[in-house]
């Protein structure tokens, strides 16, 4: 069986996705917002590629899934409400109709997920893997844009959810994981969802507009996320090695493989908030996060003087990472 040009493409599997009416059916090369957002309008973008951030032969609806939801993630960091997106996908082949479902059933479920619609984009052919950029937009919250250069000294640093399930997840894919044996299949299957889907925090907005002074999703590990914060707030931090939020499955990977902990702090596709909060705030913050339904932990404390962060073990001493967290052009 052939594979789909690109009109029927678009027609038969982006057009139904395109139900926000600023996106024109997808009859016209442009969308047309009408109705701005008073408070401002949040756009992030975020690129995803076949053999970087997801594998080749995975389910194209999981790749368009974990493409949305990354995205989507970063809107709700800063508090924002997704309110649509533009998708560029280059293809290195015409796509087969079992494919373009897949994919846009993908993209369908993260969508009613995460309360978003498709405004446009395109479709190109690619020379070489096959990738998807995607730029959302969201409405700002009353208070604006929740910078991640706002930390202050005396702050506390919480992170949402659990970290480092999708690096232990991507080891566990890559079959280089040490503690791969070790585990349940139940703690495996669920390291390896936690890689293909992420969890944008959307139900803690309204506690980091009103609560914290900095926040950023942690899409590159912790410890490269945090200097970033940090960098961007000229500040420093002590985190709790201790402290780290970790699920059942990870738990169970670091008592089986000590280096785990490294992964855990380092690795990226957590997907989770780090937020800085006023130490004023942080009773309030921890009763609206609760209220919620989303768990959030605190980790440490934002110190002043711009430096190294410093990760302390449970003896005080510091925690030497040889990684520092995923970063784009450097090996």
């Amino acid at each position: 069986m052939g594979g789909l040009g690109e009109i029927a493409f678009i027609a038969d599997y982006l057009a139904p996705l395109a139900t926000h009416p600023a996106a024109l059916g997808l009859k016209d090369d442009t969308a047309l917002l009408t109705k701005l957002p008073a408070n401002g309008l949040v756009i992030t973008a975020d690129a995803l590629v076949a053999g970087v951030h997801f594998f080749e032969d995975d389910d194209p609806g999981d790749a368009a899934y974990k493409a949305l939801a990354t995205n989507v993630s970063d809107l709700a960091a800063k508090a924002a409400k997704p309110l649509g997106y533009t998708l560029a996908l280059a293809l290195a082949k015409a796509p087969t109709r079992e494919w373009a479902e897949r994919f846009a059933g993908g993209l369908s479920r993260a969508q009613h997920q995460f309360g978003i619609a498709l405004l446009g984009g395109d479709t190109v052919t690619a020379r070489g893997s096959w990738w998807m950029s995607i730029t959302a937009f969201g409405e700002a919250s009353p208070r604006g844009l929740i910078p991640r250069g706002g930390a202050k000294p005396g702050d506390c640093l919480y992170v949402s959810g659990t970290l480092g399930d999708a690096a232990l997840g991507l080891k566990l894919r890559l079959g280089n994981a040490g503690f791969g044996q070790t585990l349940s299949p139940e703690n495996r299957a669920f390291l390896l969802k936690r890689y293909l889907y992420p969890e944008p925090r959307l139900a803690l907005s309204q506690a980091l507009a009103h609560h914290a002074s900095a926040a950023m999703d942690i899409s590159d590990g912790l410890a490269l996320d945090l200097s970033r914060m940090c960098d961007a707030s000229q500040v420093s931090a002590e985190v709790e090695v201790a402290s780290i939020p970790l699920s059942a499955a990870a738990s169970a990977a670091a008592a089986a493989f000590p280096g785990a902990i490294e992964t855990i702090l380092s690795g990226g596709d957590d997907y989770e908030i780090l937020a800085a909060v006023p130490s004023g705030h942080c009773v309030a913050f921890e009763t609206a996060s609760k209220e919620a339904g989303v768990r959030v932990t605190k980790i440490g404390v934002v110190a002043a003087g711009a430096g190294a962060l410093a990760f302390l073990n449970p003896d005080g001493t510091a925690l030497a990472l040889d990684a520092k967290g995923f970063e784009h052009f450097t090996g």
